[in-house]
């Protein structure tokens, strides 16, 4: 019989589902696919979150905007150029070849048929969830992706 030593006694005593890696993945996957089954495939959650921050910071330039939803610049310029295409926002090109980007009249208009669908997808997701607890793990959420910012890929920069 083989004798436990440390390292396996502190592997076995931390189950999958006690990671909160995994648990993060977890719940990402969980709400990406809500939010397909709320909202439909016209528009993904990455590109919801540029329209909103342009919504809120009308005319912000591409490497602005990519730091403000702690995206890398390339994939930043890739969202753009889809979005333009689909007519909901428009880019103005700048000097040094920087290009500002605003919403269309089409992309405020879709946006404000999705609020709605989002008030109904956040109350999808923390349905069974008292409202106390869902506010704690808004509260938690936010404090862990703060403390951690640093540790992504592309860290969010206000």
């Amino acid at each position: 019989m083989k004798k436990r030593n440390a390292a396996d006694a502190s592997r076995a005593s931390l189950h999958l589902y006690e990671e909160p890696g995994h648990l993060i993945r977890r719940a990402n996957q969980i709400a990406v696919a809500m939010f397909y089954e709320k909202l439909g495939r016209d528009i993904t959650p990455v590109q919801y979150a540029v329209l909103r921050m342009l919504e809120e910071n009308p005319g912000l330039d591409q490497v602005t905007l990519a730091q403000k939803v702690a995206l890398d610049t390339s994939t930043t310029a890739d969202i753009a150029a889809r979005l333009e295409t689909k007519g909901w926002i428009v880019r103005e090109l700048l000097p040094r070849r920087q290009r500002r980007l605003a919403l269309t009249a089409q992309g405020e208009a879709l946006l404000d048929s999705l609020t709605p669908l989002l008030h109904d997808l956040r109350d999808s997701l923390f349905e069974g969830m008292g409202e106390q607890d869902a506010l704690d793990l808004m509260r938690l959420l936010s404090k862990f992706v703060h403390l951690n910012n640093d540790q992504s890929r592309a860290p969010l920069k206000a």
